[in-house]
């Protein structure tokens, strides 16, 4: 069955912007800058994921003359009924795909040759994790 076509819809997400910056203190992700995320949430989306992660490429930085940025974007469809550990847990694997330059590039699951994207979520998790013991 074809689904209707209506348009995505994007909103301000103040509360995940909260728990983005809440996560990057708690974990010590002391390359991100918060202050250069803007967070948004999303309805009538059709994708399988819960959330996403865009960045400003380095083409569009020069154009503009801006800094490199960064738009995490949750399908409220999929995320909003999650507990909030789970919540967690996802906004860390978006975070996981920011690299250590913060060029507004990503960086994707499998790398020939680097680091595993895999172990670098862990070591995130764990970290947010240790925060509260």
């Amino acid at each position: 069955m074809k689904r209707k076509s209506s348009k995505v819809l994007w909103i301000d997400a103040p509360d995940i912007k909260a728990r983005i910056e809440h996560l990057v203190e708690k974990a010590s992700i002391d390359w991100v800058h918060t202050e250069r995320i803007a967070c948004v949430r999303s309805g009538n989306s059709s994708a399988r994921a819960y959330a996403r992660i865009w960045g400003l490429n380095q083409v569009w930085q020069q154009v503009l003359d801006v800094p490199s940025y960064y738009c995490i974007e949750v399908l409220s469809e999929k995320f909003d009924h999650l507990p909030e550990h789970h919540k967690d847990e996802i906004l860390l694997h978006e975070l996981a795909h920011i690299p250590r330059t913060f060029s507004g590039a990503l960086t994707p699951h499998t790398r020939r040759g680097k680091g595993s994207f895999h172990d670098k979520l862990k070591q995130m998790i764990a970290a947010y994790a240790r925060s509260f013991r």
